[in-house]
């Protein structure tokens, strides 16, 4: 009986002397925490695309509260309504935010692209495209399997012909389809800067393109040589639009043979 009792005692003794080392250690070690971190979470969108430059929604709340300078416009995705809170919390200016959307450099849908293989593995565009490129003749185009529709936050993106399309008025820049897309055919660009896009990727000479999607460029410079900005080059066998220079005129998109230069 004295065995347990002292057992009991034992036990009880360790229990308070580790509470009060944990209670003093609590008080030592404690770190203050800026009530603003929370608040400046909850404005954030929470996606944790990394367009500001940071891993996540905490870690650029955590890098506005540093002290460090960091601008408070970083966010596309929370756009001018987020800015303007970030901005009052800090009690700073808030700036301009430049409004970025997302474009699919690929035109070719199932009616005009060709097939090189019949693929019935798992139907995502990152199961497919380690197979030869996927089942596509062109090798450089839309997978069409929607890896990016289903990243999308806002419902910004959607499957038309086995084609990405993206919606320029849902699309909020998150950049999140950019990193999904296994072709790198998505690209996040300065909305009012990006009127006009080469929506194709393809390399090869032209006669080889043709043979594998009516949609692609074939260089045959006809956009070129009607641009009054001379904001159009060719550079391996495809049509470069250059947005210093380009404006907006929509001359080259009328002229392409291919229609694969689209007005967004």
């Amino acid at each position: 009986m004295n065995v347990i009792i002292i057992a009991v005692i034992s036990v009880t003794a360790i229990g308070i002397i580790c509470a009060v080392i944990l209670n003093v250690a609590s008080k030592l070690m404690y770190v203050k925490i800026d009530e603003r971190i929370a608040q400046l979470s909850e404005i954030l969108p929470g996606i944790n695309c990394g367009v500001c430059g940071y891993p996540g929604c905490s870690a650029y709340a955590d890098a506005l509260i540093s002290g460090e300078n960091v601008k408070p416009n970083l966010c596309t995705p929370g756009g001018v309504e987020a800015l303007a809170k970030i901005s009052s919390i800090l009690g700073i200016e808030a700036g301009t935010i430049e409004q970025k959307i997302a474009v699919v450099s690929c035109s070719g849908d199932r009616i005009s692209r060709q097939k090189k293989m019949a693929y019935s593995g798992i139907q995502t565009c990152e199961a497919a495209s380690p197979l030869f490129g996927g089942e596509n003749a062109c090798s450089f185009g839309c997978l069409g399997y929607g890896d990016c529709q289903r990243v999308c936050p806002n419902g910004a993106i959607c499957m038309e012909s086995g084609l990405a399309r993206i919606s320029p008025h849902l699309c909020i820049g998150c950049a999140l389809c950019v990193k999904t897309c296994p072709h790198k055919l998505i690209s996040v660009e300065k909305k009012d800067d990006f009127p006009i896009i080469v929506a194709c990727k393809n390399t090869e000479k032209g006669a080889i393109v043709r043979k594998k999607c009516t949609n692609g460029c074939i260089a045959c410079t006809k956009c070129l040589k009607v641009c009054p900005d001379e904001a159009i080059v060719i550079e391996n066998n495809l049509a470069k639009i250059s947005y210093t220079k380009c404006s907006g005129c929509k001359k080259c998109a009328e002229v392409c043979v291919a229609k694969c230069i689209e007005v967004v």
